[in-house]
């Protein structure tokens, strides 16, 4: 139990007796820095002894609050004044930690029958880790029964007479409930003369309580009836645990959301006999309520009240509210933009595997559902912080925005942050990108949709002791956050031989294409994640969100006229995610070479070379490519490989190629968006004659210009007056009138680019011309396209099993370790 379970009451008393000098609050903050995440800094101890100053002020109490903040149990706390010494503090604290258990159903006195079933319930509230231990008179029960919250007494036999409590324990302190008296029951011929007042008949379930499908908003009701004599009580569950006072024959819930779906049962029972219902299943889907009427009451300074109300004009609100709703609306996005970034491997912490596989495929599913995605991996803090300028470049009214982030990262009061690969070791809030920044600016361009997806650790930062204050956030009812993790804990990922992969993504992948309400379609995901073994007690996904209406990844998108300005912004972006042309290379010996590209992410590229033509007098040769720019990230031992696996790509695989080539090389370039200059390299021809044994060497130099991400220089600052380094002179050289349709090259596919054998390649400028929100080459788009609905699936370009086909270890598991 938490220190904040502790009434406001008992945390003042609790401080008066800390605050003193001799055995006091900064004896106590001594104490904690046994544990790490309880050590204060030496500002935050400044800051206490400063609360002096106030007349209200209390340096235990601001104590008190940042150690429960850090989540300082009150078993920690007891341990902690016993180090002190501090009795007094002890003892209160005992006593105050005792109240907050409270025993919310007493065992009741019965009578029974020989050798009919008698079951004591005693039920308590409080911390966590609360036993039962029942007693017949002072006799302890000790058999299996015995330390349940349920005793079980059968058969009931002459030697269950007598007076039963329970003890419940937490730790060193106890509480015990009423005395119960168990009576046997004897029949009208017994010797004892006595008789029952009512005949004793069986039990039984005379209607069971059936699966029903409701929406968010309705009313659930589900029934269950019994005969008995005497008559039946009635107690419901879901999904196995109790329901507080629901203790009728007909269970009423008004206005069900998707938490309350899952399995029911009733159990009926009297003095003498008990059942089960049937198990009746119930689903939650989307919210039927659409358009229903409603009354604003406005009160200002002066008390004045103002009602506005939906009713249409002419028709009475009685009649309108009786008519029934209309149906659902559909919803639609003017555009739909994500922007997924993996940070891996960073230079002072733990490296990571998992981020990879899980941008990669999250990539793919939502090109599926016409987003136009970024991915990037490894950025630094500058590069970050640009790239989240470019993508909010592509919000606007009405579009949807996704971030997608896979790395390191903490949450400090209720702020959650993300940590850049080039962090120092004792990082803080202001070498990392606050979320809710973020969040605050997305609102700003008056978005559609809002969906943060965070695949990090949500462990406070000990060194960081800033209070972050973000921008005041707009009550728009359209944001939602997925932690894969909740508050204080730590997201995990699957090592694997050939690729890694996220927990979070491992199961998120499985219903993110449904066309199901997002809130929705995650708590599907948090339900698969809480029946896995492997994860059950140490990840569990949490979910924040004020989506108000049925909105869904899976919405069509319908855009608004654009204006030039915008059409000029989206182009910009497509011209950034433009690969260079493949081109036919020609040597002085008659030897031919096709130099192609693939796009692995928006800012890692994979060069290949293949051999189209050579004279006949040449025996053997190759085509190396050499002498990269510096700031570009490349393995020496890994580039020129014969496979894509070899050169270190383990996404693309070799059947992607439009036609299958013996003696293409592979080379893979990582950190495009640190290029300055353009990309300049050399291919190297190795060849030797067939009259010959000394090897050959041609050197053609190549420049390719800046491909990919890397036109939108990521790693220069952006400035305010400008909203990006690249939105300047370059979109004075064309203008875009209103009715253009372009915006939609979305981030690479990762496909590799049709290309014909005579190296010829589709030009810059028609490459651009993609129909809006399609996420498909030109040579594959169909006018008719987005009309029709196409059958999502999950990706195919990994190549691993689907999770419940996966075997894990608990020795597999890395944890994803942000402090």
């Amino acid at each position: 139990m938490n220190i904040s379970s502790l009434g406001e009451e008992d945390l003042n008393k609790l401080s008066k007796l800390l605050d003193n000098s001799s055995c006091g609050w900064r004896q106590l903050a001594s104490a904690a820095t046994e544990h790490p995440q309880f050590r204060c800094s030496e500002k935050e101890l400044t800051t206490c002894s400063i609360q002096v100053l106030d007349a209200a002020g209390s340096p235990a109490r601001t104590l008190l609050a940042w150690l429960a903040d850090r989540g300082c149990t009150l078993d920690f706390l007891q341990h902690y004044l016993r180090r002190m010494d501090h009795q007094q503090a002890l003892q209160f604290l005992t006593t105050a930690a005792l109240e907050q258990i409270k025993i919310t159903v007493q065992p009741q006195s019965q009578q029974a029958p020989l050798g009919s079933r008698v079951v004591l319930t005693c039920r308590a509230s409080g911390p966590s880790g609360l036993s039962y231990q029942w007693f017949k008179g002072k006799e302890e029960i000790l058999h299996e029964t015995g330390s349940l919250p349920e005793l079980v007494l059968c058969p009931l036999g002459p030697a269950h007479q007598g007076h039963y409590i329970c003890r419940i324990n937490h730790g060193e302190k106890c509480i015990f409930s009423t005395w119960a008296h168990i009576r046997l029951l004897h029949s009208a011929g017994s010797s004892s003369g006595c008789s029952s007042m009512f005949p004793v008949s069986g039990l039984r379930v005379s209607q069971q309580p059936s699966s029903q499908a409701a929406s968010e908003g309705d009313v659930l009701v589900l029934k269950c009836r019994a005969e008995a004599n005497p008559p039946p009580q009635y107690e419901w569950y879901h999904n196995e645990m109790p329901i507080p006072q629901q203790k009728t024959c007909s269970l009423r819930i008004p206005g069900v959301t998707t938490e309350h779906r899952g399995e029911y049962r009733c159990k009926v029972f009297n003095l003498y006999h008990e059942a089960w219902s049937d198990t009746a299943t119930v689903t939650i889907g989307p919210s039927s309520v659409t358009d229903a009427s409603w009354v604003e009451v406005d009160r200002g300074l002066e008390s004045q009240e103002v009602q506005r109300s939906t009713t249409r004009s002419g028709v009475n609100p009685v009649q309108q509210m009786a008519c029934p709703p209309p149906a659902a609306k559909n919803f639609y996005a003017t555009d739909k933009v994500a922007l997924l970034i993996g940070n891996m491997h960073y230079h002072y912490h733990q490296q990571l595997s998992a981020p990879i596989s899980d941008v990669h495929e999250l990539t793919n599913l939502l090109r599926q559902m016409d987003f136009k995605v970024v991915s990037l991996l490894d950025l630094n803090c500058q590069e970050m912080k640009s790239a989240v300028s470019e993508f909010l470049l592509l919000l606007d009214k009405g579009v949807y925005g996704l971030l997608y982030f896979a790395g390191h990262g903490y949450e400090n009061y209720g702020n959650s942050f993300m940590v850049p690969i080039d962090a120092p070791a004792s990082y803080t809030s202001k070498h990392c990108l606050c979320v809710q920044n973020i969040l605050t600016r997305m609102q700003e361009k008056k978005t559609g949709l809002n969906v943060f997806l965070l695949d990090m650790c949500r462990k406070r930062n000990p060194n960081d002791g800033l209070i972050v204050q973000p921008g005041t956030l707009k009550v728009t009812a359209n944001i939602v956050f997925g932690y894969a993790t909740c508050v204080d804990a730590e997201a995990y990922e699957v090592k694997r031989e050939d690729v890694s992969n996220g927990i979070f993504i491992s199961f998120l992948k499985r219903h993110v294409c449904e066309d199901e309400k997002v809130t929705v379609m995650l708590d599907k995901v948090a339900e698969d994640m809480g029946r896995c073994a492997i994860t059950r007690g140490r990840q569990a996904l949490e979910l924040r969100s004020n989506l108000s209406e049925r909105r869904s990844l899976t919405d069509r998108i319908l855009p608004l006229d654009s204006s030039a300005s915008d059409s000029a912004r989206n182009l910009q972006w497509a011209i950034a995610h433009v690969l260079p042309e493949s081109r036919s290379l020609s040597f002085d010996c008659g030897v031919k070479v096709q130099l192609g590209f693939a796009a692995e992410f928006s800012n890692i590229m994979v060069i290949y070379t293949r051999i189209l033509e050579k004279p006949a007098e040449i025996d053997s040769c190759s085509a190396q490519l050499t002498d990269f720019p510096q700031e570009v990230d490349i393995d020496l031992k890994k580039s020129n490989q014969e496979t894509l696996f070899e050169a270190g790509c383990l996404l693309l695989i070799k059947e992607e190629l439009p036609s299958v080539e013996e003696h293409s090389l592979y080379t893979r370039i990582r950190s495009l968006q640190r290029l300055k200059t353009d990309l300049a390299f050399t291919v190297c021809l190795h060849y030797t004659y067939s009259n010959m044994d000394e090897e050959v060497v041609e050197r053609l130099p190549v420049t390719v210009g800046k491909p990919l991400v890397s036109k939108l220089n990521l790693h220069e600052p952006r400035t305010s007056s400008s909203c990006s380094a690249t939105l300047g002179s370059s979109l004075d050289s064309f203008s875009c009138p209103e009715s253009s349709s372009l915006a939609s090259v979305d981030s690479p596919s990762n496909t590799w680019p049709h290309y014909g054998d005579t190296g010829s390649a589709v030009s810059l400028s028609d490459s651009l011309t993609f129909s809006r929100g399609a996420n498909l080459p030109e040579e594959s788009d169909s006018p008719g396209e987005l009309d029709s609905h196409q059958p999502l699936t999950a990706s195919k370009s990994l190549p691993q099993s689907q999770l419940n086909e996966i075997s894990y270890k608990f020795s597999d598991m890395y944890n994803l370790h942000s402090l």
